[in-house]
């Protein structure tokens, strides 16, 4: 059985896949898979539900929500349910099961072990798995407390770095005209993620576009200015005089 968290939470077996149509059992599933095999406490999961201002008889909605939990993942194989009870909350035991996140994160690891080696084909094919296990938007639009809000910030961040990661992997390939395009939404989706301007600048230049290269380089700075009052950092300062003195390094330079 597989949980999937990048994308609205939905759960896949041989049966299917089967969603939760009620927010607040998403919510308690949702944080006990981000917390997979540890103790949630009560008040930790109380505040999810119902941030500050819980009703008087949580704990009993919360006791209510754990048991239909328990109902939603109870298969006619499973001779336990995976959710835990055990002080001071609960604890869902993975076990044998997946978690997509999970899978995310060991390919994005094989993909950088792959890099150090120089193995930048194999890193990519494995950076390329780890982007298509996202379904979308991790949890949907399921909004909840602090874990929530924290795991999407985290994922989110993540899968940019993926994103950057692979990037660098196809420019050590030579790919640099493949990934111009994808670069140049990269830029507009982040505008203040400097290391993204810095790969589509060295694309540009690789592929014989110096004059759009510059012009890149003159968006960010225009951005960065505007937004956060700054310049843009020393590795785009450098690269941009590089391409005007023609560096013959360039054609050297890791993407990083």
């Amino acid at each position: 059985m597989r949980y999937e968290v990048l994308g609205p939470l939905r759960l896949v077996d041989g049966d299917g896949c089967s969603a939760i149509s009620a927010r607040k059992i998403e919510t308690v599933l949702t944080v006990l898979l981000i917390r997979s095999d540890q103790v949630v406490a009560l008040d930790q999961l109380i505040t999810e539900i119902w941030g500050d201002a819980p009703p008087r008889r949580a704990m009993a909605g919360l006791h209510v929500y754990i048991s239909q939990v328990r109902k939603f993942l109870s298969r006619p194989w499973r001779a336990e349910s995976p959710i835990v009870t055990q002080p001071p909350g609960y604890l869902l035991r993975k076990g044998t099961d997946e978690i997509d996140f999970h899978l995310f994160f060991e390919a994005v690891d094989r993909g950088r072990a792959l890099m150090r080696e120089g193995l930048y084909e194999e890193a990519a094919a494995s950076l390329e798995a780890a982007l298509g296990v996202w379904r979308g938007p991790v949890l949907g639009d399921l909004r909840s407390g602090p874990i929530i809000e924290g795991f999407v910030t985290w994922m989110t961040e993540s899968r940019l770095e993926c994103l950057e990661l692979l990037a660098d992997a196809h420019l050590r390939l030579g790919r640099h005209r493949e990934v111009i395009g994808r670069l140049y939404s990269l830029v507009t989706e982040n505008p203040l993620r400097e290391s993204y301007y810095h790969q589509l600048m060295l694309a540009l230049y690789r592929s014989d576009r110096q004059a759009d290269a510059l012009k890149v380089y003159q968006s960010a700075r225009s951005t960065l200015k505007e937004e956060l009052g700054l310049e843009p950092c020393r590795a785009l300062r450098d690269l941009q005089r590089a391409i005007l003195t023609a560096d013959e390094r360039l054609d050297l330079l890791a993407a990083s």
